[in-house]
């Protein structure tokens, strides 16, 4: 196997995990297996009790892992199935290592940074070597040169590449190449500086991925590789896209990064065939279709919060050969001026996950708007929740019906904990996670857009839907059309007769990729486009 690290400079937000997932598709494109993975250095020891606004999304992976945002770029780029062990944060790096000195692993030695920390990160790098079925491991380290809780992972890496000998590790490093307006000219030295941070440790990058609002030049190129001790060829522009994310992979491949790479990991590929992800893009830019969306959140001040969601959006509607115009709406601003002023117009209402009161009543005039007025509907997880609550209010005649999460007095719980839940204590992966299985109904709008009987999606929540409510929500109309066999537990709902009104209690965002979009996704793109042209 052939080792690629990936460090960022300068600033945090680069865009590192898009530059590694962009880099496999680029290999993966010329035949070869990809394999990624990202260190994070911090000391949380995983995202899933991290805030939205801290952090960004929680991505989940099949084995219920809560993981970095980055995981679902490398999900969505490539064709990787990434498990718990594909994300190392410096939190579980240091309770291996305490665990393991509280049991006498280290023979009563003393316990230090080197060897024992650095150890145990290079032990991850082997333990993939080992088990991955891969030509290439792509791996991302988290945070910025120079941050002090990111040297640890750095020295790891130096080691592990002196021991693994030449021709076997590559060392890419991403950084900014700012433009300074005044003196209308890009600026190298910070990129200059955080090289030499590398080179302090022992970390010499072949090749630099430069961050740039504007293009650089071949003279910036030429005095970048002079004092960073790269050759000119391998200091790659990689310049902020126009339109969309997925133009990032055709823009380093005009930039031969992909050659760079075979020629420094001594591999020879095919040339990598683009045409159908070409083809992709120019449907995203030049659409043929337009359709507004409104998605009704509460996380709306970082972008990154709905990531997953957003992208699965884009990627049904390129699909479809339609443009989206995302309205972001906050379910508090509803709250205080009701639906009409914020939804009127709109071709189709998001309902995303979440966490917490703050916003939920906003949630639900949006569900009961979307179902009124006959727009097509998406719930997803607290989407679907807030569907149902609605739904037992004001069809089913369950006046004071709520989630037990927002009301423990409600004395119509239509969503609840299941009996043995606690909510108490430790609060990190004490959620139904993960994969599992749903039985949809003949017939129903979800396995119409599935096309088959049984289908698995990944979950992250801990309030479900209320059987003991289910008989008198289904004779009031509402359709039970997805259910875990197992347990009995319902994971989605429909109306019949509205044009789209699908919710789910899962995330079918973190299945979706650009070429293959999410059915779900799909079918409520679908319904949009048709309500756009058919007001």
């Amino acid at each position: 196997m052939k080792y690629i690290f990936i460090t960022g400079g300068v600033i945090s937000s680069l865009g590192k995990g898009l530059t590694a997932a962009a880099l496999g598709t680029l290999l993966e494109r010329r035949g070869l297996r990809v394999g990624l993975m990202k260190f994070d250095p911090y000391l949380n020891v995983d995202p899933g009790t991290m805030s939205p606004y801290q952090h960004g999304e929680v991505y989940v992976l099949e084995d219920g892992a809560e993981t970095d945002l980055d995981l679902g770029h490398y999900e969505r780029f490539t064709s990787c199935r990434l498990t718990r062990r594909h994300n190392l944060t410096a939190g579980q790096v240091y309770e291996e290592v305490l665990r393991k000195e509280r049991r006498g692993d280290y023979l009563g030695k003393t316990v230090q940074v080197i060897p024992h920390v650095t150890e145990e990160i290079k032990s991850r790098l082997r333990l993939m070597g080992q088990n991955e079925d891969c030509d290439v491991l792509i791996t991302e380290i988290g945070g910025t040169t120079g941050d002090i809780e990111g040297l640890p992972f750095l020295e790891a890496l130096r080691q592990f590449a002196l021991e693994t000998g030449a021709g076997h590790c590559l060392f890419i490093h991403v950084t900014l190449v700012p433009f300074i307006k005044a003196a209308g000219e890009l600026k190298s030295k910070p990129t200059q500086q955080s090289v030499a941070k590398l080179r302090e440790i022992g970390i010499q990058p072949q090749i630099l991925i430069c961050r740039s609002e504007h293009p650089v030049d071949r003279e910036t190129r030429q005095k970048i590789s002079s004092f960073c001790n790269v050759p000119v060829e391998a200091v790659i522009e990689e310049q902020d896209v126009k339109h969309t994310i997925y133009e990032v992979p055709l823009m380093l491949h005009r930039e031969r990064l992909d050659e760079l790479v075979l020629t420094h990991l001594h591999l020879k590929a095919p040339p990598a065939d683009l045409r159908d992800w070409e083809q992709m893009v120019g449907r995203m830019i030049h659409p043929k279709h337009r359709a507004r969306i409104a998605m009704v959140g509460k996380y709306l001040g970082v972008p990154d919060a709905y990531k997953s969601v957003t992208e699965a959006l884009f990627h049904a509607a390129s699909a479809e050969d339609t443009g989206v115009e995302l309205l972001r709406i906050d379910a508090e601003e509803i709250e205080k001026r009701g639906t009409d002023p914020l939804l009127e117009g709109v071709d189709g209402i998001l309902v995303p996950g979440g966490f917490g009161e703050r916003g939920i009543e906003g949630k639900i005039s949006a569900a009961r708007y979307a179902r009124e007025n006959k727009i097509p509907y998406l719930g997803l997880c607290l989407g679907m929740q807030v569907a149902v609550i609605e739904f037992a209010r004001d069809v089913a005649g369950l006046k004071r019906a709520h989630s037990s999460e927002f009301d423990p007095k409600t004395p119509e719980p239509v969503i609840s904990l299941l009996p043995g839940q606690d909510v108490n204590g430790d609060k990190g992966a004490t959620m139904r996670l993960g994969n599992y299985a749903c039985q949809l109904a003949s017939g129903s709008l979800a396995q119409k857009a599935y096309g088959v009987a049984e289908i698995r999606e990944r979950h992250r929540h801990r309030y479900e839907f209320n059987n003991s409510h289910r008989s008198t929500l289904e004779k009031a109309g509402l359709r039970i059309s997805g259910t875990y066999p197992k347990g009995d537990l319902v994971e989605l709902v429909e109306i019949p007769g509205h044009p789209w009104f699908v919710a789910c209690q899962f995330h079918p965002e973190f299945r979706s990729k650009p070429d293959v979009p999410h059915p779900l996704f799909r079918g409520f793109a679908q319904a949009a486009r048709t309500h756009a042209q058919n007001p």
